[in-house]
């Protein structure tokens, strides 16, 4: 694992967007990373992309909205005062539930402590029955664990009015301590959002912030193709090497097409050039391990994707690997978070397993900056 060996200095950590950062800058003034297979590490501008694409080429974007799911409260039943906490509001358990049993109203929350500069600090749960005041006469009562192994998360029901509307009147962005102040919800949602009815994600899937528009069209005239899917993502699961948990997920019928025709093409053209220098067209590069997870989660032993829609829990890993995606565009990953497990089973499909902790070496000598407002890796096949 890179944790092993890589320490991320926390001057690296990108405190504002990108288009704070200077006169004239937008959102995609970032940096990005290349990884090839066991080639040399490429350094660009994210303007840089559709260069680094081809015609055929398929991103599959992630069209979860961020919900504005930190709130204020504070524990206790009204007798005093209480300790202040912020609550974070994770996944929505309307469909879902440790013991298989559909449930309304359960939320999976992470109780934080106010740091006095605007973020939070990690806070344990519980215990069962706890109870949390919030704004409007609200509550939040913890119920359960979601890991009986942990304290972290709790599933937790509001009282007095629907979770999403407090989050609508109340709530902000989720915000961590190495940004340096609150941003509106309008920095932390992509242009490929779209309203879902009780739908909607705790953090920005954030691999997808410096698209604009202009990109986007760019690309679109370059031909390639862009694929929607949707994953809620919860909470970050940065903390202790934890493992995502199961979160709400669609791959819809057009999605799968294309994918399954681009992957078909690309295999007839490799048949057909087989001697040929270069790489044919047609490669699915997923924007985000939420897009990854989401389109893995459809995918069969044969790699073919099959519209779907429900709960996954899937962990992809080196040992399981990747069947539908040939390459992917992501943020620059904490060296304990779960996800760069899913970044060494895309970078070992054609590399040796040192390839990603080049690129990350490279990353940190060069000043990339990490996070949800820092610069971007692109793995492609080799």
């Amino acid at each position: 694992m890179i944790a092993d060996l890589l320490q991320v200095p926390d001057e690296l950590s990108a405190r504002v967007p990108a288009e704070q950062r200077g006169p004239g800058l937008g959102r995609d003034a970032v940096r990005l990373l290349v990884s090839r297979g066991t080639a040399e590490v490429g350094q660009h501008a994210f303007g840089d992309l559709p260069d680094l694409l081809a015609a055929g080429d398929v991103l599959v974007v992630n069209t979860s909205r961020t919900l504005p799911a930190a709130v204020d409260g504070r524990v206790g039943d009204g007798r005093g005062r209480g300790e202040p906490v912020v609550v974070h509001f994770s996944t929505r358990a309307d469909r879902w539930h440790p013991a298989g049993r559909a449930v309304a109203g359960l939320w999976a929350v992470e109780l934080r402590r106010p740091d006095g500069h605007g973020s939070t600090r990690p806070r344990a749960g519980g215990p069962a029955g706890t109870v949390v005041r919030l704004p409007g006469g609200a509550r939040l009562v913890l119920e359960d664990p979601v890991d009986p192994g942990s304290v972290r998360l709790w599933w937790a029901r509001v009282t007095g009015v629907r979770a999403t509307e407090l989050m609508r009147r109340h709530g902000r962005p989720i915000r961590y301590g190495y940004t340096d102040r609150d941003q509106p919800l309008a920095a932390y949602q992509t242009v490929f959002a779209v309203d879902a009815p009780g739908g909607g994600s705790a953090e920005m899937p954030s691999a997808a912030r410096p698209f604009t528009p202009e990109s986007v069209a760019r690309l679109v005239s370059k031909g390639v193709q862009f694929a929607p899917v949707s994953l809620d993502t919860g909470v970050a699961s940065a903390e202790a090497f934890e493992p995502p948990y199961p979160e709400r997920f669609v791959v819809p019928p057009v999605t799968a097409w294309l994918v399954n025709a681009a992957r078909a093409r690309r295999r007839a053209a490799a048949r057909r050039h087989r001697a040929a220098r270069g790489a044919p067209a047609g490669r699915i590069v997923a924007v985000g391990t939420t897009a990854v997870r989401a389109l893995e989660s459809a995918a069969g032993p044969d790699g073919r994707v099959r519209a779907a829609a429900g709960w996954t829990d899937l962990v992809v890993t080196p040992e399981r690997g990747v069947r539908a995606v040939d390459g992917l565009l992501t943020g620059l990953h904490e060296p304990t978070a779960s996800h760069l497990l899913m970044l060494e089973a895309v970078a070992s499909v054609t590399a040796d397993g040192e390839a990603l902790r080049r690129a990350y070496a490279a990353a940190v000598r060069g000043r990339y900056l990490w996070h949800e407002f820092g610069d971007l890796h692109l793995v492609l096949p080799d």
